[in-house]
């Protein structure tokens, strides 16, 4: 961990992880064995970022997030080792981007999210996909490139028709309506 991150109370580092200088963790958050969090990369409260996850600069985890093993969060549209002439590339010659995770959202297990991409708040991206287009809240993508193949709660469930256009938690009991390829929470 460099000097200059900050870790908020209750987190913890496991070993062989690399927290780089200028990144904030928040509250009781989790980074696995051999993970890699980037310079100045902002990570919420209750975050677990799992063994060998590598989340490149600029990106910005919010509260609650899950990062699957070996998840990868990139930060290059062009990646390229060199410039046009030949000369390797130095920290001047590109622009990083990054991906932002809002709040609840999970990235199973060896995923990819090629950045610049947005995963909605309580989203959940499944194992091995590959994200190249923003990815709504409370929607359910899987495969390569990953597309929306259905809904999940604020658990993680997927939810259950329950009419049209309507959907209801099987865990919680909440209640959606989808309208226009989002999903909205209703009140009570």
């Amino acid at each position: 961990m460099h000097a200059s991150a900050r870790i908020g109370d209750g987190s913890s580092i496991w070993h062989l992880a690399q927290v780089r200088e200028g990144a904030e963790l928040g509250a009781n958050c989790v980074v696995g064995r051999g993970a890699y969090v980037g310079i100045g990369v902002q990570v919420g409260d209750n975050c677990k970022i799992q063994n060998y996850a590598l989340v490149y600069e600029p990106a910005r985890l919010a509260d609650g997030v899950f990062i699957g093993p070996a998840v990868v969060l990139t930060n290059d549209t062009y990646p390229r080792a060199v410039t046009p002439e030949g000369t390797l590339k130095a920290a001047d010659d590109w622009q990083p981007v990054g991906v932002t995770v809002e709040r609840g959202a999970s990235i199973g297990a060896r995923a990819v999210c090629v950045a610049p991409v947005t995963i909605g708040e309580w989203a959940t991206v499944a194992a091995g996909a590959v994200v190249t287009k923003d990815v709504p809240a409370f929607a359910l993508v899987a495969g390569v490139p990953a597309r929306r193949i259905g809904w999940v709660g604020r658990s993680g469930e997927p939810l259950r028709p329950d009419g049209e256009d309507s959907w209801i938690c099987p865990t919680t009991n909440e209640r959606f309506r989808e309208n226009g390829g989002t999903l909205l929470p209703l009140e009570d």
